[in-house]
């Protein structure tokens, strides 16, 4: 499969079979956000993995709204990052998530992003003030977005080249 099929592949899943997610294939979707390009080659990132389904119904309610599939599903992976190692750590995580997101996809697993930063729980709390409370994760550390993975109970069709907003694309101006 060509690396623009994946792409286009690629769509987000919220709804899960509740089938487990083999280890090796949830460890390939780790490799690939630890292969992630970084500025300077920092890698400000760390991945929490979360597979136990009390936590992950407790990490649902992270959001105020948009993390409820959280509750269905195997996994999580949470990106958190460290601003005192680069200035671009938001854009160096979010080439973690990026590649994660994608390389599930590839390999059937269902997968969701959840922005977590600048975003609040229910229960007024920022998301990452919550989150940070329930995974012990060390002050200095940020919050970027949540993974969510689960074997999908169905996937969207691939886009095709007549979906793509090709308007978008501008040639020496705009």
């Amino acid at each position: 499969m060509s690396i623009l099929s994946v792409f286009k592949q690629r769509r987000s899943v919220r709804q899960y079979t509740g089938e487990a997610i083999p280890q090796e294939l949830l460890e390939q979707v780790l490799k690939a956000g630890l292969t992630s390009a970084s500025g300077r080659a920092r890698r400000p990132w760390e991945f929490i993995v979360i597979r136990d389904p009390d936590m992950l119904a407790k990490m649902a309610k992270c959001r105020a709204g948009g993390a409820q599939m959280l509750e269905g599903a195997n996994a999580a992976i949470v990106v958190i990052a460290d601003p005192n190692k680069t200035d671009v750590w938001v854009e160096d995580a979010s080439i973690a998530m990026a590649n994660m997101h994608l390389m599930a996809d590839s390999l059937g697993i269902g997968s969701c992003w959840i922005q977590g930063r600048l975003r609040e729980a229910g229960d007024g709390r920022s998301t990452e003030t919550y989150l940070r409370e329930l995974l012990s994760y060390p002050d200095s550390y940020r919050l970027l977005a949540i993974l969510s993975l689960g074997m999908p109970q169905s996937h969207a069709p691939a886009y095709e080249d007549s979906d793509l907003p090709m308007e978008k694309i501008h040639y020496e101006k705009f």
